[in-house]
């Protein structure tokens, strides 16, 4: 055996040793297999203890993340000339390396380097075992960083370290460091992560920060290509994007008073399938975006519906989009409409949005036109009931009339196949919205790609184009609401758990709004909409992995109860340190004439113990910092990483295998023992749906923004059922729905842009 096989041999045997203590394994078959061996030593125990990871032994991912790690660790020692027994170099001299590669950014220099040797004190290797295997081989494979070979000079701690700094750096001198401490501590010891894009790009001379873009297309052809440009670009920097169509004329309308000549929005709508595909997010994946239109738009069943299915003409077809479905409660009111046989009778009647503002004279205070669009229904003043019931009687408004219920099972034979269309219930989104511009008026016209943002949205347009001095043309934009999402989540079963919340958010709220001023959007509008309403969105995943710590039962009164209980926390502490926040750096700058200003969120949300009146109180003095605070995303890759459970979600099963691109492995529900196990038994395809409806509910009445939820359903679900469960989300008052996931579709592609 030669000395370099003998050394990896001993460090493998200690590696074992170390975490057959830590984890309580029985290693002593591996060790013995590996005295017996020529080959490396390292590799053939980490196959051994992942292919014994069960549900009896799942603790062997431990010993196989701890063996992975130590290859991490050679890898940097070799690429950046230290000993690896040291584990961790030198760390000045890998932001300075780094820097001189090209790959961190020179803004790091704000730091001195006995700055940056204080903050290496902080860095605690044994945090690194924390990590599970997948959640150490996601983290290295996709975000620590890498010279422009690939070969690795970054670690997991100094990757957490680098992104607090980078955060942290605009901060004044006399607390930053502190700062920065603090934002490793909540991240080291996994009580939260950042977004994706965050995650990888922080600290880096590329990428941008942000999760998700939102725009609106006005209806005219230079802002369907601008929005088209602008979404190229966004894509290209790794965001995903969702965009409203419901402005875009119909197939068949006018154009310049000439009949009939309209295509309508599905070739535009192919358009943006075509850029999602050519511009890639940085190298990695194909661009991610969303398309919503209104259930009253009259293209909405000339090909929106089945722009994702596998039938029909593949000339309508965008397949590699994801689309959306704007509701009002009127159109949910149809549908319970109903003859004396039982048979739903509700009629629906669609209208293409130009005629409607041709023909019907609506028109804002600037006597600019309105359409049914811009309309919501508020709670004691039904705003969009009576603009539409004006242009159902209009006799010279054309239209197309369906019966609701076949709108809706053409909505529902799509999501079964397909998982979309998302539900987006406008009303609802409209009446919660704290920066309403005017009560009746829609502000927020659709979601996400991921369906858990709702912020105000207004298209921007060209208003001229001219030759200036120096002969170049010159295109002047009046910018719209492009809307950004500035995502990060809190590890419920870490963070509950361990009691940090009032610690943790504060810091939380302070790294998400310093996203704000330090990322740099391509886009114009989309940088000064961050700023101007400096939304964030604060979420959560690890729901089940918590729920089971707790041992209590998802299908129970008590897991809904403290649904309530525990996001009315994190709400209270979220508003508390935006407003606390506001004291040190200022308001937003819309707080103004809010319903934050007013009261008039704390009150429709019916909170009036001590506590909340004296919050409320404080807000309304001192003001809050964040237009929008909490958002709940997916949480799929994050999660992982964090060694928790997807976002809200239930678990896909016990044990599984994970398959992506370049691994496949078995993997266990986290903390799983003889006692948890009775709270993971039932997997998210055999749960009854409407008690996580009524979770969702619970949760949903404490966060300001949406909620990314799936409904899951087995393949032999009858139609009726399917109706149920979207008309109790929408009782209920969920803001919207994500994916209608069947155990007969193929695994959808996620935008990894919203995990965080």
């Amino acid at each position: 055996m030669t000395v370099t096989k003998k050394h990896n041999l001993q460090q493998t045997l200690q590696t074992i040793k170390d975490a057959a203590v830590t984890h309580q394994l029985n290693a002593t078959e591996l060790m013995h297999q590996l005295t017996q061996r020529e080959d490396n030593a390292r590799d053939f125990a980490m196959h051994y203890a992942l292919n014994r990871v069960a549900m009896d032994a799942p603790d062997w991912t431990f010993l196989a993340a701890r063996l992975y790690l130590d290859g991490l660790y050679e890898q940097a020692a070799a690429n950046r000339q230290y000993n690896p027994a040291q584990k961790y170099g030198s760390f000045h001299h890998l932001i300075q390396t780094l820097i001189h590669k090209d790959i961190y950014s020179e803004e790091l220099n704000v730091y001195s380097k006995a700055e940056i040797d204080e903050l290496n004190l902080e860095i605690a290797p044994e945090k690194d075992h924390l990590f599970n295997y997948i959640g150490l081989f996601l983290l290295a494979d996709r975000y620590l960083a890498r010279d422009h070979d690939r070969s690795l000079y970054e670690l997991p701690q100094e990757r957490l370290m680098i992104i607090a700094m980078l955060l942290m750096k605009d901060e004044s001198r006399d607390k930053r460091l502190k700062l920065v401490k603090e934002a490793y501590w909540a991240m080291s010891n996994l009580y939260m992560t950042v977004a994706t894009p965050t995650l990888s790009n922080a600290g880096k001379k590329t990428g941008q920060l942000a999760s998700c873009f939102i725009d609106t297309v006005e209806d005219s052809l230079d802002g369907i290509y601008t929005n088209n440009w602008d979404i190229a670009r966004l894509s290209k920097d790794g965001g995903g994007i969702g965009v409203y169509y419901g402005k875009v004329r119909a197939l068949g309308s006018d154009i310049k008073k000439f009949k009939g000549n309209s295509s309508g929005v599905i070739p535009w709508i192919r358009l943006l399938n075509n850029t999602a595909v050519s511009v890639d997010q940085l190298g990695q994946r194909q661009g991610a975006v969303a398309v919503y239109l209104d259930v009253f738009h009259k293209d909405m069943m000339n090909g929106f519906l089945d722009l994702k299915t596998n039938n029909g003409d593949e000339r309508r077809k965008a397949h590699d989009i994801f689309t959306g479905v704007s509701i009002p409660d009127l159109f949910m009111k149809k549908l319970e409409e109903t003859d004396e046989t039982g048979r739903s009778i509700g009629e629906w009647h669609t209208f293409c949005p130009h005629e409607v503002k041709t023909i019907m004279g609506w028109k804002d205070a600037e006597g600019q036109p309105l359409g049914l669009e811009d309309f919501y229904d508020e709670t004691d003043h039904h705003y969009f009931t009576e603009k539409y019931e004006e242009a159902v009687k209009h006799p010279l408004l054309p239209r197309k009339t369906y019966r609701a219920m076949d709108m809706m099972a053409r909505i529902m034979v799509s999501q079964l196949e397909t998982g979309t269309p998302y539900m987006f219930y406008r009303d609802e989104v409209n009446r919660q919205n704290p920066n309403k511009l005017e009560e009746g008026r829609t502000s927020i016209y659709c979601s996400n790609l991921c369906t858990e943002i709702a912020q105000n949205m207004s298209a921007t347009t060209i208003t001229k184009e001219y030759e200036d001095e120096e002969g170049n043309i010159v295109i002047v934009r009046k910018p719209g609401d492009f809307v950004v999402c500035n995502l990060s989540s809190i590890n419920l079963a870490r963070a509950v758990k361990g009691d940090v919340l009032k610690r943790l958010i504060p810091i939380q709220v302070r790294m998400l709004d310093n996203v704000i001023d330090l990322n740099q959007i391509t886009v114009g509008q989309a940088q000064r909409t961050n700023k101007k309403y400096r939304a964030i969105g604060l979420g959560t995943f690890g729901w089940h992995h918590l729920l089971a710590l707790e041992y209590i039962h998802w299908e129970s009164d008590e897991a809904v109860q403290y649904a309530d209980r525990l996001y009315e926390t994190i709400a209270f502490e979220t508003i508390k340190a935006s407003s606390s926040l506001a004291r040190e750096k200022g308001v937003y700058s819309q707080f103004e004439g809010s319903e934050w200003q007013s009261g008039r969120y704390f009150e429709r949300k019916g909170y009036q113990s001590e506590k909340w009146l004296t919050l409320q109180k404080q807000v309304s003095e001192q003001g809050i910092r964040n237009g929008w605070l909490m958002a709940v995303a997916p949480n799929s890759s994050t999660a992982k990483i964090g060694g928790s459970t997807d976002g809200i979600d239930p678990i896909y099963a016990v044990e599984y295998a994970e398959e992506k691109k370049n691994f496949k492995f078995k993997v266990t529900v986290p903390d799983l023992d003889h006692e948890t196990y009775e709270y993971y038994r039932k997997s998210r395809h055999e749960l009854d749906q409407l008690w996580s409806i009524r979770q969702n509910a619970a949760r949903q009445k404490h966060v300001d923004q949406g909620i990314s939820f799936n409904f899951y359903v087995k393949h032999t679900i009858k139609a009726k059922e399917l109706l149920n469960m979207h008309m109790a989300a929408w009782k209920n008052g969920l803001k919207t729905t994500y994916y209608v996931r069947s155990t007969s579709q193929a695994e959808i592609e996620e935008c990894e842009a919203c995990h965080s």
